[in-house]
């Protein structure tokens, strides 16, 4: 056989092991690079897996018309030192890429920007390298077989090395690399591996060295200008940037305050204001829970001398503690539990946001920590909904049924909402109705200067009487204002029927349709530019 080192199988079967790892890591490297700018939604899920099942079908197609045309193996082993290089490239040049292609989406469609955004960039990104990888399996078949009588078997173990090698490089990047290294490094990781195979080819054919010096340099430049995973890259004074096993973790210092900002770059997820003042968002009017779970029929003296040693307070999605905090602050004494899912983000909490130590953090999920806890709180704070990365299991009629269980009589439950539109039927109505179908109240107030709109719900009536009767005992000023102000903006919320169970709850698809709004509310003025005056004329127009 002319190519020795393919004499020995087992190179072939480490090839493909490689192959398949390669191809899973670069899945789950896909989803973090879009993270930051479309989220972690199952709608994004949906593309990436869309777009990387087509590059690999018409990848075995090709693959398997190529060996059969040319029985040559060299011409795979270059197709790896392409799809290596490609691959390499994907942290330099990939989030510039993201950019432009939302930004020519968003001028050019009215409906779905997410979906097509998220498409075509895994489109332009991914499929190519993905599609040559996906040609290494039909072309080993055939240089692995040379007797007919055994061919299923090596067929067989073919494609249980490239499975072990898909399963191993789900799990590696997942819990090992992403969250160590960073997603640029990863990309690096892997398509150095398949450098590393295309090179011991040629090598051992003593090869003209052309194409390897080519792809080595073009590599080894890759490695120089994309080993930092900076998504925000216009942003230059950064705190902290990083990655854990669920999230792309920023935070941002100034004078005036410490910002978190988790998977989009755009929006804030925590803030710790360095003055003992209110924060200007939504948890300002979140506050208003622990006031309306304030004892009715107390004296005077009785409320201001409380300590609030009774007040239990329950937060999922804690974050980086900003609602704990200002609890901690404005009811002494109160006990308070958080619940977040990614230790990072605690970690970040005591490192950058000065979380006391006093308050206990739990790592777990909402849902399964409310399914595990026997305790009863008089606030529930549900905070876990990020753009349209609500998780539908912490929406459902069942969800809200738990947290009903785990309320005190007179207990309060708040919830805030990011995305309110105008739309009948938004996810805010559906979220709504929800609550609506388990809780005898429910009212709402929109948080002003933004899209978040909070939700108060109780089996106690007179939610607003409470706000307004309590609010009179608060000894802090701007507090007392505070609560003025949402007491007169609360709203007493009506039903219309529309119920997310854990079986149905389309909670990405009916966040987007907000998103189309939003989005076109704020840019129509340019795409009506762009219509009229193309591309010049938006240019200038900006």
């Amino acid at each position: 056989m002319k190519f020795d080192i393919l004499k020995n199988r087992y190179y072939l079967y480490i090839t493909e092991f490689f192959a398949g790892m390669a191809v899973m890591a670069v899945e789950l490297g896909a989803s973090r690079l879009l993270a930051p700018y479309f989220s972690s939604s199952q709608i994004v899920w949906t593309m990436i897996i869309g777009t990387i099942m087509i590059a690999m079908a018409l990848g075995n197609v090709a693959g398997g018309r190529w060996a059969d045309r040319d029985s040559d193996p060299a011409k795979l082993f270059r197709r790896i030192l392409i799809a290596a290089v490609w691959i390499a490239f994907i942290p330099v040049l990939g989030k510039y890429i993201i950019l432009a292609i939302t930004g020519l989406m968003i001028v050019t469609v009215s409906t779905g920007l997410l979906i097509w955004s998220s498409f075509i960039a895994c489109m332009v990104i991914f499929v190519f390298p993905l599609f040559l990888l996906g040609t290494v399996t039909p072309s080993l078949i055939k240089y692995t077989i040379s007797d007919t009588s055994e061919s299923g078997s090596v067929a067989g173990r073919l494609g249980a090395c490239n499975t072990i090698g898909s399963i191993i490089g789900t799990f590696l990047p997942t819990f090992v690399t992403i969250p160590s290294v960073g997603t640029s490094i990863t990309f690096l990781i892997f398509s150095g591996i398949l450098l590393c195979l295309g090179l011991l080819f040629f090598i051992s054919k003593k090869a003209k060295p052309v194409l390897t010096i080519i792809c080595t340099v073009l590599y080894l430049a890759a490695c120089i200008f994309g080993n930092s995973s900076h998504f925000a890259f216009w942003v230059s004074d950064l705190t902290y940037e990083g990655e854990s096993v669920y999230n792309y973790l920023q935070v941002r210092d100034t004078d005036r305050a410490t910002y978190l900002s988790t998977n989009v770059i755009f929006g804030v997820q925590s803030i710790r204001m360095k003055s003992d003042s209110l924060t200007g968002m939504y948890y300002d009017y979140a506050l208003a829970a622990p006031v309306m779970a304030m004892t009715p029929g107390e004296s005077t003296e009785e409320i201001l001398t409380s300590d609030f040693s009774d007040m239990d307070i329950l937060i999922l999605g804690m974050g980086t503690g900003t609602f704990a905090v200002q609890c901690e602050r404005y009811f002494p004494g109160c006990n308070i539990t958080g619940v977040e899912i990614d230790d990072k983000i605690t970690y970040l909490a005591h490192e950058y946001f000065a979380l006391p130590d006093d308050i206990e953090v739990v790592t777990y999920d909402g849902r399964a920590y409310l399914e595990a806890d026997d305790r009863k709180y008089d606030v529930i704070m549900v905070d876990a909904y990020q753009d349209i990365t609500i998780p539908f299991q912490m929406s459902s009629i069942e969800f809200f049924t738990l947290v009903k269980e785990h309320l005190k009589t007179n207990g309060i439950m708040v919830m805030n909402m990011n995305m309110h539109g105008d739309g009948e039927t938004d996810i805010t109505t559906y979220l709504s109705d929800t609550v609506s179908a388990v809780f005898d109240e429910v009212a709402t107030v929109n948080v002003y200067g933004s899209t978040n709109r909070e939700l108060f719900a109780s089996d106690c009536t007179g939610l607003t009487a409470a706000l307004e009767n309590n609010s009179k005992y608060l000894t802090d000023d701007s507090l007392a204002s505070q609560m003025i102000t949402v007491s007169d903006r609360l709203a007493y919320y009506e039903s219309t029927g529309l119920i997310f169970t854990d079986d149905k709850a389309p909670v990405e698809l009916l966040g987007m349709e907000v998103i189309d709004i939003l989005i076109n509310d704020e840019i129509g003025y340019y795409k009506d530019v762009f219509k009229e005056e193309g591309l010049t004329g938006l240019i200038e127009a900006l």
